[in-house]
């Protein structure tokens, strides 16, 4: 991918992960909505370009692993879970 492929790329992950959190935040009135949005991009980024994840081969021994300790930010690693296919992006609006 071309590098301004790539960045527009990551921008509509990043976009899209907002979506997510911001159904979250709605539906249950709960989560941090500027924590969570704040690093969309980082998080689309080492999910999308860099982390070696496979939702169909989640306990591959040699998986990339990302410890989010920016705790009131978890809804955008779900968002971010559940674009690449862990679980149904349909399962976020139950938070």
């Amino acid at each position: 991918m071309e590098s301004r492929e790539l960045i527009e790329y990551l921008e509509r992950k990043a976009l899209q992960l907002r979506y997510h959190i911001l159904e979250m935040v709605g539906v249950g009135k709960a989560g941090h909505l500027g924590g969570s949005s704040s690093c969309a991009e980082i998080v689309a980024t080492l999910y999308f370009q860099w982390m070696k994840v496979d939702p169909k081969n989640p306990h591959d021994p040699e998986r990339d692993r990302f410890l989010l300790s920016k705790g009131h930010a978890a809804l955008v690693q779900y968002a971010a879970l559940a674009e690449l296919g862990y679980f149904p992006v349909e399962e976020l609006k139950k938070v």
